[in-house]
């Protein structure tokens, strides 16, 4: 079997893209010079590797390995190419980032200070809700993962690295909102809006108010932090954000944290990566930094 490492490149972008004109244009080759590659590797491996339907690329079972070996070896090469820079005094490369859609309130800050020092540097940032995360984690496509519940189901690397307090926030003029102590049985008669289930601040909620033995009332499930806060501005229930969701100061006169006895609850964000990756020199430097500036945001 002879395929190039440049043909492995062309199948890894067909991989990433699922489409063989996005895939040309990735590797900067004309679309029939990248057709022509890709029939070569199939011709080479001998069996289909993926197949078109409705103009989109879908992956065989064997496909999906080859991408799989294709991006370990791309990997491993990078990382080469980061090493040799290291001993000549260089750092630059690229680093790739996947976050839960919470994170994206503080990960880009720190990604520019982190861009600031190391201008040679690209950064590539996948933000998705934590189902997406998880994804690209068992495919391992990123160098590190940000998430606040990590998955249990596969073997990864965790580390803490900053709190994430989960906050009870109410309409500004809501009649709690200025009260203290207030004990979780007078939300009996609250309706909750919620994050959707599987993100990660539903989880940590759900578990949480499960230990409790509290049911709220649930009036509203959304799939993101800002229109749970219109939501919640709008006067159509309480919910449950992160700390960094809140923003900046006029979001927070917006609306009211309450300060139930039961809450914050305490969560945490983690660094995940898969068990025994090696990780680049790049994400080795960013993975020292992100620890270094997180001690400001606590």
């Amino acid at each position: 079997m002879n395929i190039t490492f440049r043909q492995l490149r062309l199948f890894l972008a067909l991989a990433e893209t699922g489409s063989v004109s996005a895939a040309a244009r990735m590797v900067h080759v004309t679309q029939p010079t990248a057709s022509m590659g890709l029939k070569e590797i199939t011709d080479a491996v001998g069996v289909p590797l993926y197949e078109v339907v409705a103009r989109k690329v879908h992956l065989t079972q064997m496909g999906h390995e080859l991408a799989k070996t294709a991006r370990a070896i791309s990997g491993e090469w990078d990382s080469f190419e980061q090493q040799v820079n290291s001993v000549k005094g260089l750092t630059r490369g690229k680093l790739k980032v996947a976050v839960v859609s919470t994170a994206k309130y503080f990960i880009p800050r720190i990604l520019g200070t982190f861009c600031a020092k190391y201008p040679q540097i690209d950064i590539s940032l996948e933000v998705l809700n934590r189902d997406g995360v998880v994804k690209r984690l068992e495919e391992n496509l990123d160098d590190l993962y940000i998430m606040s519940q990590p998955p249990l189901h596969l073997d990864i690397e965790d580390e803490v690295f900053m709190p994430n307090p989960l906050l009870l926030v109410a309409p500004k003029d809501h009649a709690f909102a200025k009260k203290k102590n207030i004990d979780i049985s007078a939300l009996k008669s609250e309706k909750f809006i919620f994050r959707e289930k599987g993100s990660g601040t539903r989880m940590a909620t759900d578990a949480h108010l499960k230990r409790l033995k509290f049911k709220p009332d649930v009036r509203l499930e959304l799939g993101s932090n800002e229109a749970i806060k219109q939501a919640v501005i709008g006067g159509l229930g309480i919910a449950v954000l992160s700390k960094y969701s809140l923003g900046d100061k006029i979001d927070q006169e917006e609306v009211a944290i309450l300060k139930c006895k039961e809450f914050p609850i305490e969560s945490s964000w983690h660094l995940v990566s898969p068990k025994g990756k090696k990780l680049s020199p790049i994400a080795t430097i960013f993975k020292k930094h992100l620890s270094q500036q997180a001690k400001s945001w606590k």
